[in-house]
C-alpha cells in the first residue's frame, strides 16, 4: 500500500510539473483574429482582368468590346436566375459572408494552439474558475469566449462539445450556402450569355437583307458570350472555391477551441490536450509546448 501511494503521489507530481513554461505563472494572451484584405484574390481577379483587357487591346480590330444590353443580360439576369433557386433570406444572409471572399478573419494555428495551452494550464494549476479572470483577454475572440464561459459555469465535456459542435457546424453550413450561391451564380452566367447570343442571332437572321449588318450583329451577338464566361469562369467561380476555403480555416480554429474545452471540462492532463490539438494541425504548424 505504502508503494501504491508513493507511486500516486510520483504521477501527480509529475502532471502538475509537466506545464514546463507554461506553470502558475503562466501569462495569458489572447491574439485577436484580424480582420485582413486577401491580396491573392485581389491580384488574382485585377491580373485576370487585366490580360483579358491587354488582350483586347493589342489585337488588330475596330471590335466595340462594350455593349451594354448584353452586360445587362447576364448580370442582371444571372442574378434574377440565381436569386430563384434560393430564398430570400439566403440571398440576405449570405451577403455578409461573401465578403469573406475578400476580407477574411486570420489566425494563426500554432499560436491558438499555444493559447489554449496556456488556458488549460491555468485551469490545471489554479482550477476552472480561475478561467472568469481572464475575461479581458478572452473577449478578443467572441467564440472562445462563450466555449470558456460554457467550462466555467460547469457544464461537463459532452454538453459542451455538443454545443460547440453545433455551432461549428452552423457556421459551416452558413459558408457552404453563400458558396453555392456564388457556384450556382458561375454556372447560370454563361447560360445567360449564351441566351442573350440566341437572342442577337435570331435579330440577325430577321435582317439578312442588310449584308453590310451581318457582321456588327455577329460580334454584339457573341459578346453576351463572352460576358457570361468571364462572370462566371474569372469571378464567381474562384470566389466560391475561395469561400469555402476560408470556411474550412476558420472551422479548423473553432474545432481546436471546442477540443481543448472539452478537455479542460474533463480535467484531462495537458499533455494530451497538446496531442489533440496538433493532430488538427500540419506538420508544420505543430506545437512543443513542453520542449
Amino acid at each position: 500500500m505504502t508503494s501504491d501511494a508513493s507511486q500516486l503521489r510520483a504521477a501527480q507530481s509529475s502532471d502538475d510539473s509537466s506545464g514546463g513554461a507554461g506553470g502558475p505563472d503562466v501569462v495569458l494572451s489572447i491574439t485577436a483574429p484580424r480582420r485582413k484584405l486577401d491580396l491573392a484574390t485581389v491580384v488574382g481577379v485585377t491580373s485576370a482582368l487585366a490580360l483579358i483587357a491587354g488582350g483586347i487591346a493589342i489585337g488588330q480590330s475596330n471590335a466595340s468590346f462594350f455593349n451594354l444590353p448584353s452586360i445587362l443580360i447576364v448580370v442582371l439576369g444571372t442574378v434574377a436566375a440565381t436569386s430563384i433557386a434560393f430564398t430570400g433570406e439566403e440571398l440576405r444572409k449570405s451577403i455578409g459572408v461573401m465578403g469573406n471572399s475578400l476580407f477574411r478573419r486570420v489566425w494563426k494555428p500554432s499560436v491558438m494552439a499555444k493559447q489554449l495551452m496556456d488556458l488549460a494550464m491555468i485551469a490545471r494549476k489554479r482550477g476552472l474558475l480561475a478561467l472568469a479572470g481572464a475575461e479581458s483577454e478572452l473577449k478578443k475572440d467572441k467564440f472562445l469566449q462563450s466555449a470558456v464561459q460554457l467550462v466555467t459555469d460547469g457544464y461537463n465535456a459532452d454538453d459542451i462539445d455538443r454545443v460547440l459542435s453545433q455551432e461549428i457546424d452552423a457556421l459551416v453550413e452558413r459558408h457552404r450556402r453563400s458558396a453555392n450561391i456564388l457556384r450556382r451564380g458561375s454556372e447560370i452566367a454563361p447560360a445567360m450569355g449564351l441566351i442573350g447570343t440566341l437572342i442577337g442571332l435570331v435579330q440577325m437572321l430577321a435582317d439578312l437583307d442588310n449584308p453590310d449588318a451581318i457582321g456588327p450583329a455577329m460580334a454584339v451577338a457573341l459578346l453576351t458570350t463572352f460576358y457570361g464566361a468571364v462572370l462566371g469562369m474569372v469571378l464567381l467561380a474562384p470566389l466560391a472555391a475561395k469561400l469555402e476555403r476560408n470556411s474550412n480555416d476558420e472551422a479548423t480554429i473553432k474545432t481546436m477551441i471546442a477540443l481543448a474545452m472539452t478537455s479542460i471540462a474533463r480535467q484531462d492532463n495537458p499533455r494530451r490536450l497538446e496531442m489533440l490539438l496538433n493532430s488538427e494541425l500540419p506538420p508544420a504548424e505543430r506545437i512543443k509546448y513542453f520542449d
